[in-house]
């Protein structure tokens, strides 16, 4: 049997615990370090326009004066993806 550590995917620590499951049957996970901001997180997301490096790359590309149809089309993610993360990130 191999072990495998989770880390938490915003501040990289090793304390972390199982938190249930979501309504699709995947092993939610939660921080237990004090100082982090994340909560819950997943192994593994169905939708990318979840994942943490994908929101950073919208915020670039719209910074390098991509449009919301391009960065969308080019992440393959939903247009309303895009504009609900940049409205968080204004």
């Amino acid at each position: 049997m191999a072990f495998e550590p989770m880390h938490c995917p915003t501040c990289h620590g090793v304390d972390v615990v199982k938190y249930g499951k979501t309504a699709d049957g995947k092993q939610r996970f939660r921080c237990q370090h004090v100082p982090c901001e994340c909560t819950t997180f997943l192994r593994a997301y169905s939708y990318q326009g979840l994942l943490s490096e994908v929101k950073h790359k919208i915020v670039d590309m719209s910074l390098n004066g991509s449009g919301i149809r391009d960065i969308a089309r080019v992440l393959h993610i939903s247009p309303s993806t895009v504009i609900n993360e940049l409205k968080k990130r204004a």
